[in-house]
């Protein structure tokens, strides 16, 4: 749970307020509205440490397959 508030924290500096920022399909949570280049390099390898990374299949979305399911 630690793991997924910090990543969540750290996307949270780069995104702009919205009401729904997460979608979760097939096993895959996803953060919409922030592109990859938005995000610093050391927040990027944090991410990635934690289990997320930019989508290379939707524009401005980080995803994580390690938080999409129970």
């Amino acid at each position: 749970m630690k793991d997924l508030i910090e990543a969540l924290t750290i996307l949270a500096k780069y995104q702009a307020d919205s009401y729904s920022p997460t979608h979760c399909e097939h096993d895959t949570l996803y953060v919409v509205g922030i592109a990859k280049d938005a995000v610093s390099n050391e927040d990027q390898k944090r991410l990635d440490a934690l289990g997320f990374f930019p989508s290379d299949e939707h524009d401005d979305c980080w995803m994580s397959f390690r938080f999409g399911s129970a």
